[in-house]
């Protein structure tokens, strides 16, 4: 019998992603260069070095096995977040040279690169075991162009700093990857909703990839901010709202079974929750009573979501959310944005800033939904070949080698 998965990915990939590598390296040869001023390295390898190492290790380890959870879609899991990333950060780094006319590589644009390079991986988990790797090559290079340039526009119209910018990638990414699900899935056939659970072993994996965020959460939330006092409030914030969306999420996991027994799903989603929703607000925030009463909103919004929404979506909605990208990210990252507005005006007393942050709020929201649909457009088109017919959803054999296994398996 002959194998009903697609054609292989052997006639685009190689010459899509090797011609674009060149490229990469033509102009990194002609126009980038590394900082070669006298700063004292030791210190900014202490300082930016860490950082940097702290956000590899969530956007490589954390966001690659947190998609992991799929009964049998882990390979791609891990392995297409790793590409992804590595093609992302050498993206960004091109794009913010030019946009900023800056064409020098130091440890901060590499951190950012890394960081802007987070928002497909975030994304990507809406669309994981629906879209090959070709696609998922536009995929990046569209996102983080967007992304990017919507920070620079943020930045120099509505003034908002860095950090603001990019705490907001979590609702970007999630707008950006619900839209692109919604050109690819449909209600779900019953042979693909049934390889759409989760295993014991994939779902420990994801198990690990919560906890390298969550350790490493902190960081990520404190990495732009130049102030020493705002970076150690940042941390503590982050940590104890963390903590508590974690008590929370693991509670209602076992509150909501009829025999007191905790759904592994929460605990991949929820417990995260906190750390998304005190990103933007993560230095105003004077105390740890705030933080923790957004881990808990937050914690309880995002365990009642992942009961109920993924079968809103896929139903309803037509759009079926693989990893749970809109609950984890999007609406604690929405939620967190109203507590930067409602912070910021309370701080300052400057009514004008409602406005400017509502604007800095809505521009990835806008921006995510917008540039997501015309790139589920794009992805769609019949150039991008060896896509997986719905039946053939959320299965690695469909891109991977396994010699072990009967051609028609």
């Amino acid at each position: 019998m002959g194998s009903k998965y697609p054609p292989s990915v052997r006639g685009c990939l190689p010459l899509w992603t090797l011609t674009l590598e060149v490229a990469f390296i033509l102009v990194f040869c002609f126009f980038m260069d590394y900082d070669s001023s006298s700063k004292d390295h030791k210190a900014l390898m202490g300082t930016y070095g860490a950082i940097f190492q702290d956000v590899t290790v969530m956007a490589a380890l954390g966001l690659g096995f947190l998609t992991s959870s799929l009964w049998k879609q882990g390979w791609s899991s891990v392995a297409f977040n790793l590409f992804m990333l590595a093609l992302g950060v050498q993206w960004s780094v091109l794009l913010n040279g030019f946009l900023n006319q800056n064409m020098v590589i130091t440890l901060s644009s590499m951190q950012q690169a890394t960081m802007s390079s987070m928002s497909p991986l975030i994304s990507v988990g809406a669309v994981l075991g629906k879209v090959n790797l070709v696609q998922l090559v536009v995929m990046t290079l569209m996102e983080v162009t967007v992304f990017d340039t919507m920070r620079m526009v943020s930045k120099k119209f509505l003034h908002m700093p860095d950090y603001i910018n990019m705490m907001y990638i979590h609702v970007f990414a999630a707008c950006f990857g619900l839209t692109v699900a919604w050109h690819f899935t449909k209600p779900l056939p019953k042979g693909a909703q049934k390889k759409d659970q989760m295993a014991r072993s994939p779902s420990l994996f994801a198990m690990l990839g919560t906890l390298f965020l969550w350790i490493f959460w902190p960081s990520f939330n404190s990495a732009l901010l130049h102030s020493l006092p705002d970076r150690k409030i940042a941390v503590f914030n982050t940590y104890y709202a963390l903590a508590v969306s974690t008590v929370t999420a693991i509670s209602l996991s076992a509150l909501a079974h009829p025999q007191g027994k905790i759904n592994m799903a929460y605990i991949h989603n929820a417990v995260l929750a906190g750390g998304v929703a005190v990103g933007a607000p993560s230095h105003l925030i004077d105390s740890p009573w705030i933080a923790m009463v957004l881990g808990l909103i937050t914690g309880l919004m995002s365990s009642m979501e992942t009961k109920s929404l993924p079968e809103h979506f896929n139903h309803v909605m037509w759009t079926h959310d693989t990893c749970g990208v809109g609950y984890t990210f999007g609406l604690p990252g929405v939620l967190g944005g109203i507590t930067n507005i409602i912070l910021a005006v309370y701080h300052t007393r400057n009514h004008d800033l409602v406005f400017m942050n509502f604007g800095a709020l809505s521009l990835p929201l806008f921006m995510g939904m917008v540039s997501g649909f015309l790139t589920g457009l794009l992805l769609k088109l019949k150039i991008w070949r060896a896509v997986p017919p719905v039946a053939k959803y959320f299965h690695d054999q469909a891109f991977w080698e396994f010699p072990h296994l009967a051609v028609g398996f």
